[in-house]
């Protein structure tokens, strides 16, 4: 599917009416935000968001019911009734939405907007890390449901700077386009500002001037992004715009849009991101970890025994993952947890790595950490499938040392990759195992949402 036409070479994003909490209706606005849906902890981190305010996001993102089917058609009602309310209400006109988070010296700004859909043979948005089919599913119906993007992906770009400016005037002189844009909107009053219980201070603009909409809109075309937080999402929105853009292909033919063409009338061809100039704004790249349910410790060390290095290492957590640190730089390295001490695994058997890892791929893919952990680790010394069932995605790492603990299981954290391996492997179009980096910081989910039935 390739949803932006054939001529489309970069970046298509367009403004919409963002659907956004009535400050007046609710606690607080930091009360009703949330994580993405897959950071927030289950149980403790749902419940806790759960109680914050009856109006907290989590119950659209996350909904709790007996079925999944149960579950899509809560959030659906939940939305529609928020919305009669006036809980949420959407802005006057279209615009794109700078955001800005910071904590301490931590500052991020971007822009809010609905992409135009590409296939990954368009290389304009690209993927770096595996998908799991259920959760993609899931997904699906959740947005199918409830016919609205409930929270943005996180893409990053990287700008250069005008080098005809920045050799004659001064380095502002040099800042044109979006960059231009955000400076600018930075010194009007903001739609919204609050601070989040991470210590994350969030503010947000619209941006609705014409000139100002195609200045950002020259600027992104000449751009590919790479998506940070949020394939699931991303693949989510591509099977969902190929179903609308079958339907119209099927449908009466006065009412049918080019099925490969995406228009502000066909919605679904568009999926609700924040892009970020990482060239400007450098995220921070972390590691997802990994809790396997039914592994107790002494048996993953056991399995390992042959294979790898194992010392006990010195807590507590922050002191171990120093050393995890140290011992990546040499080669692959994990830390084993959930008995109450900490153990590091490294130095895995070369004919091991041989024999287990795929050889199609290129050197830096078959030296990832999470290449190890799922072909060497998981599906040949411990067999464990990889299902909710098994195991669990988590990307903090004293939450998956508490849990392993609690349930008798291991945690097996890992240290993060650096994101221009990340980068480079993605524009050979290659993908990572699932769940491989963790970019941040991420979007708070609740400040704008977009609404499919009127964008």
């Amino acid at each position: 599917m390739n949803t932006t036409g054939p001529a489309a070479k970069g970046l298509r994003l367009i403004p919409f009416s963002g659907l956004r909490y009535v400050p007046e209706r609710v606690g607080s606005l930091s009360a009703v935000t949330s994580p993405p849906y897959d950071v927030v902890v289950r149980p403790d981190g749902l419940l806790e968001l759960e109680s914050a305010d009856p109006y907290n996001i989590v119950r659209l993102i996350l909904p709790q019911a007996a079925t999944a089917e149960e579950r899509h058609c809560q959030a659906a009602r939940t939305l529609r009734r928020w919305q009669a309310e006036g809980v949420l209400a959407p802005d006057p006109e279209p615009a794109l939405y700078v955001y800005e988070q910071r904590r301490g010296e931590m500052l991020q700004r971007g822009v809010i907007g609905a992409l135009a859909l590409s296939a990954p043979a368009d290389g304009i948005v690209l993927p770096h890390e595996d998908v799991m089919p259920d959760v993609v599913a899931d997904r699906a119906a959740l947005m199918r449901t409830t016919a609205a993007n409930l929270e943005p992906l996180l893409l990053t770009y990287r700008s250069e700077p005008d080098i005809s400016k920045a050799a004659t005037g001064t380095a502002a002189d040099a800042v044109t386009g979006t960059a231009a844009v955000i400076e600018r909107t930075l010194r009007r009053p903001p739609l919204l500002t609050t601070t989040t219980e991470d210590g994350f201070h969030h503010r947000l603009w619209s941006v609705t001037d014409p000139c100002e909409l195609a200045e950002i809109s020259g600027d992104l075309a000449r751009h590919q992004a790479l998506i940070a937080d949020g394939h699931h999402r991303w693949a989510t929105y591509l099977r969902l715009g190929a179903e609308h853009a079958a339907a119209r292909e099927h449908g009466p033919a006065d009412r049918a849009a080019p099925a490969n063409q995406a228009t502000p009338a066909d919605p679904w061809g568009f999926g609700l991101v924040l892009l970020i100039d990482t060239a400007r704004y450098p995220l921070q790249v972390r590691a997802i970890h990994r809790l396997l349910h039914q592994l107790p410790v002494g048996r993953a060390l056991e399995a390992l025994a042959d294979a790898f290095r194992i010392r006990t290492v010195e807590g507590p957590l922050p002191r171990a993952l120093d050393t995890l640190a140290e011992t990546a730089r040499a080669g692959n390295a994990f830390l084993l947890a959930g008995d109450g001490r900490f153990h590091l695994v490294d130095r895995p058997d070369e004919d091991l790595l041989a024999r287990t890892v795929r050889t199609d791929r290129p050197p830096a893919w078959r030296r990832l950490d999470a290449t190890v952990l799922h072909a060497t680790l998981l599906d040949h010394l411990w067999r464990i499938p990889d299902t909710p069932e098994h195991i669990a995605y988590i990307h903090d790492a004293e939450a998956a040392v508490a849990q392993a603990e609690r349930r008798g299981g291991t945690a097996v954290l890992l240290h993060p990759v650096r994101e221009e391996v990340v980068r480079d492997l993605a524009r050979q179009g290659v993908t990572m195992p699932r769940k491989s980096t963790s970019f941040g910081p991420k979007p708070a989910t609740g400040l704008v949402l977009r609404d499919l039935t009127t964008n």
